[in-house]
Parts: structure tokens; sequence; C-alpha cells
């Protein structure tokens, strides 16, 4: 079962929140009184109404462990849903650009803020543009993330032919760089964004061939390992709600708990 972490951390955030908030505004002040009531009932003597800070009765653990973590808690929220957030990579459709094991950084500003959980954009900064690596949460379920390359705009004819990508009846360039077997190494131009792509060899085109309008507010996806991508191809469009962030560097590669991290992709994501 996958977990919803966004939701998990909105939830933990609000809940050690409220524990702290309760406490600093009324719990607290409950504690003292108790203490100054019993000061008073076991030394006569003692100034009225007051209690050292020495015989303040000690917090509950709930309260203490909320008022540690809230901080924390807040900041990785804010840095998560606003600024950036790590992804790791979990398949093979965006090879050769990203391999499996990669750990991603993606830029949650550039399309807009969003609210965490529900992803209403709260503030206009931009939109996706052709030739971006884009997460997004899959319009099947609405809760999985997945990672492609934006191909159609709003409002472009999109057609896949023969292993040939056409963007409103003008075929995209793509120039062979070399026979990596069992695949095809070649060098696509969209837009402003040159990028490597991989042709299976062999393998006949008819698979995710069609014709598609892209709707408004609506992005056509495809993985730069084009014979090996559940992509827009399959199952449709990726509606602007469900738009993450922009993949932009690599921090990390580390395939497996068997293996050792390694830091020799580290860089930037054509």
């Amino acid at each position: 079962m996958d977990i919803d972490f966004p939701l998990v951390l909105v939830v933990l955030t609000f809940a050690t929140g409220l524990i702290w908030l309760a406490d600093k505004l009324f719990l607290r002040e409950r504690r003292l009184d108790a203490a100054r009531a019993n000061g008073q009932a076991a030394s006569p003597d003692a100034q009225v109404g007051t209690v050292d800070e020495a015989d303040e009765p000690k917090e509950p653990y709930l309260v203490d462990l909320s008022r540690s973590f809230f901080p924390v808690l807040a900041i990785v929220l804010v840095l998560r849903s606003f600024l950036v957030e790590p992804f790791q990579i979990p398949s093979g459709s965006m090879l050769p650009t990203l391999e499996v094991g990669d750990f991603i950084l993606v830029n949650k500003y550039a399309y807009g803020l969003r609210l965490p959980v529900a992803g209403t954009e709260v503030l206009e900064l931009g939109d996706p543009e052709r030739g971006d690596v884009m997460v997004f949460r899959y319009p099947k379920d609405g809760a999985t993330n997945y990672i492609k390359r934006v191909v159609g705009m709003p409002g472009d004819t999109v057609r896949y032919r023969n292993k040939q990508l056409f963007i409103n009846g003008e075929q995209v360039e793509s120039k062979f760089v070399a026979r990596l077997p069992p695949v095809e190494l070649r060098r696509e131009s969209l837009g402003d964004v040159e990028h490597d792509i991989f042709l299976t060899m062999g393998r006949p085109g008819a698979s995710g061939e069609g014709e598609w309008v892209v709707p408004e507010d609506h992005y056509f996806v495809m993985g730069d390992n084009r014979d090996n991508s559940n992509d827009s191809r399959y199952w449709g469009m990726v509606p602007d709600e469900l738009v993450v962030g922009k993949a932009f560097g690599i921090w990390m590669h580390w395939k497996s708990l068997t293996s050792l991290p390694s830091f020799d992709r580290v860089g930037g994501i054509e």
C-alpha cells in the first residue's frame, strides 16, 4: 500500500501545532493553577498565587513531543510544498535522461505555488513549457507521482507515427547519435530543449501510435525511452491541477539497498 506522505506530513504538522498551541493558551495555565493550589495547601507560609520555576509541573509527554517536533515538521512542510521536493526514479521510462535509482530535485514553485495535498494553485508564477521534465500525479488515480517530458501544450495537435513525433503537422527534429543494442540513441529537439531519447531497435513502430488534440489546461507527456514508457499515448493528458513541479537536478544515484550510493550523476536535467 502506498503511503500518501504529503497528507501524513500535513496531518502531523497540524496535530502537533494544535497540541502545542492548546497547551500554550490553556493547558499550561491550568497546570500552574493546580500547582499553586497544591503549594498553598502544603505550605501555609508560601506566597499566595506563586509557584517556583523549579517546582513548575512537568509537561505531559505528548505536549513535550509536539513542542519539539512542530517547528521541524512546519519547516519541512513549507520547503517540500512550496520550494523543492526530492523524488527517486523507480523505472526506466525516462532513460537515457534519468536512470532507475536517480534521486532528483523538483522545483515546486516553477509552475506556481500550490496547496499541499489539494494541489490548488494559490499564486500563478509560470506554466510548463515544451521540453520540460515534469513531475505530476497520475491522472488515473490522482495520487501516484509520475515523471515524463512535456511534449504537447494546450491546443497542440500531437501525432506519433513510425516512431516519428509531429507537433501541429511539423516533424520534430531528431538526429541519430549511436546504436547501443538493443536501443538506438537519438538527439531530439523540442522547442528550445535538446535531449536524448531511446528507440528500441527491431521493434515495430505501431505501439503507441495515434493523433491527439491537447485540451485547454492539459499537457501531453511522453517518456524519453519511447518504446518503454506508459504515458499520454495510452492514458491521456495531464490536467493542470495534477502538476507537481519541474525536475531540475540529480543529487544522488542509489539503485538499491545492496549497492552503494553514487554521486557520479550529480548535475542538471536537460
